[in-house]
């Protein structure tokens, strides 16, 4: 093995290559290098034949992995001898030609293919998930070519493929199996460019930047998926375009956190709000809304405001907004205030009785504890 070039070297691709910059590298390779265009040159068909086995084992994820991690050593009982009980081989020739096996007995033409889909990350504020929003977005894709209307040809013009003869399949033989795959020259559909278009190569797809503009709809959260049918990359000649999937990821809210369709906050008061009762203003989604807090309120106490969560994308019901109380320690007091909070706590006394519940049963909680350590 020490004298075959490194795979990635014969691909010319980088070893981080995606499966789509394998594919199309190994295209532009074999539209070069195949016997049918290059009769007679047996340097052409060398290297066809090393970039078709290059392209095998680094576009089937199995076999790419064993070569990242131990190159063509992987690979050195020989890819026709018997298949190896190693885990990471257990595939080795049920995929390793993507779609060696399909299209009939008859070579018939390849499954239409189609663009590929792409992915968009969205990250929105709070009240753009629950109230919707328009927002224009860059995508960076491949579409048809406009010199070439997506034919590949400059005269947009086609030719029956020289190499699977239109069946868009040819039989390969590795070792002692004989296998169809995908033609390698007209990736599958059977047809050719009549004259190579320059901007696109012969592709029929140009890498150009789209804006688009999408519509969030209402009530939205992060995880949430929308797909836009049509909007991802253009096929390869014509075939059917992918789909755009945005995922949506709503930021952290200053006031309020979300869990499913109700919203919940924190509600500071002071002390003397949460010992007398008092009315409070809080923020809602559409605007201001009152809570009574009743006497005695305690830190930890939840109000509920019905209907005033988020109305969900699907249902359209709309959730509660709950509200946690917080009593607050005044801070920065002044001479007065404090003299006043001292005669306060003066005229508890010794005794607080009923009027300190927790802080009672806390000291009786102490005071079991101790006697049990101390026995």
């Amino acid at each position: 093995m020490a004298d075959k070039r490194d795979y990635y070297e014969v691909l010319g691709v980088a070893r981080s290559a995606t499966d789509d910059e394998l594919k199309q590298s190994f295209r532009r390779l074999a539209m070069k290098l195949h016997p049918d265009r290059n009769p007679g040159d047996k340097q052409s068909e060398e290297r066809f034949k090393e970039a078709k086995e290059a392209y095998e084992m680094l576009s089937d994820s199995t076999s790419r992995r064993a070569y990242d991690q131990q190159g063509h050593a992987a690979f050195a009982n020989g890819r026709g001898g018997p298949r190896q009980a190693n885990p990471d081989f257990a595939d080795i020739f049920g995929d390793i030609f993507g779609d060696i096996f399909g299209g009939g007995g008859g070579g018939g033409r390849a499954r239409e293919r189609r663009g590929a889909d792409l992915r968009y990350v969205m990250e929105l504020d709070l009240e753009e998930a629950v109230f919707g929003v328009n927002r224009d977005i860059q995508v960076p894709s491949l579409v048809d070519c406009q010199s070439c209307a997506g034919t590949g040809s400059a005269n947009k013009k086609l030719k029956t493929c020289g190499t699977c003869r239109g069946h868009g399949r040819v039989r390969m033989q590795n070792g002692i199996f004989s296998v169809q795959q995908t033609c390698p020259e007209c990736g599958g559909r059977g047809q050719e460019p009549e004259q190579t278009c320059r901007p696109c190569r012969g592709e029929g797809r140009v890498e150009k930047e789209r804006t688009l503009e999408v519509r969030i709809p209402a009530g939205v959260d992060s995880g949430d998926r929308i797909r836009l049918a049509g909007e991802g990359e253009a096929g390869p000649s014509g075939t059917p375009t992918g789909d755009l999937y945005i995922d949506v990821q709503v930021r952290p809210h200053a006031i309020f956190q979300r869990d499913g369709d109700d919203l919940y906050c924190e509600l500071p008061v002071r002390f003397s709000q949460a010992a007398l009762g008092a009315e409070i203003a809080v923020p809602t989604l559409d605007g201001e809304a009152q809570i009574k807090i009743p006497a005695e309120t305690q830190t930890g106490s939840q109000f509920r405001l019905r209907g005033k969560g988020v109305k969900s994308v699907r249902s359209r019901a709309a959730g509660d907004l709950r509200c946690r109380v917080v009593v607050e320690t005044p801070v920065n007091l002044s001479r007065e205030q404090r003299e006043l909070l001292q005669a306060f706590e003066a005229s508890f006394g010794d005794h607080r009785g009923g009027q300190q519940p927790r802080q009672s049963s806390w000291f009786d909680g102490v005071k079991q504890f101790w006697e049990r350590v101390t026995g």
